[in-house]
């Protein structure tokens, strides 16, 4: 079985800078113990990291969320922690994204085998969720899981209707 662990924006700016919230930093340990899980199995793992430039409050995202964020080369861009130091540059995946979803993750997905592709990091309703449909798509004979022990989101009302859809797309919600 080919499996992909992809983690999602489990950047500075959204545990601890801009739009960072309680409780973000506590999944530092448990994303960095999967990832090491993961490359012990001799298994891939990937990252997408949410990219803007200066022009960011002038884009449609920074019109709706205008708290500029995770800019380019900025310290909030930077991965968290532990999980920031586990990225291997020169074997890990890493997909800047613009937006919620990356198309670039859908087309560098297609033609790769995988069977699995778990998802770990932040926004559990936003870009966890959003990239999980993306990974659908590309996959849809792959098992797609969302470990819940692994991301979160600052509305804990939302973060839970968002593991409910997901579950409802078929995409499988561990530790609930």
């Amino acid at each position: 079985m080919k499996r992909l662990l992809l983690v999602v924006d489990y950047q500075k700016d959204f545990v601890d800078g801009a739009l960072g919230f309680a409780g973000a930093e506590k999944l530092d340990g448990p994303i960095s113990a999967k990832i090491a899980q993961y490359r012990a199995a001799g298994d891939d793992v990937a990252f997408t990291m949410d990219t803007h430039g200066p022009d960011y409050l002038d884009t449609q995202e920074g019109r709706k969320l205008p708290v500029p964020h995770c800019l380019r080369g900025s310290d909030g861009w930077q991965l968290y922690g532990e999980t920031g130091q586990a990225l291997d540059r020169g074997r890990d995946k890493v997909l800047e994204k613009p937006a919620f979803p990356s198309l670039e993750l859908a087309e560098w997905l297609r033609g790769r085998g995988y069977d699995q592709v778990e998802l770990a990091g932040l926004v559990s309703y936003l870009c966890v969720l959003s990239n999980a449909v993306m990974v659908k798509a590309a996959l849809p004979e792959a098992e797609i899981i969302v470990d819940a022990s692994c991301t979160a989101g600052p509305d804990p009302a939302l973060h839970a209707k968002g593991l409910d859809v997901m579950e409802a797309l078929q995409i499988t919600v561990l530790n609930r």
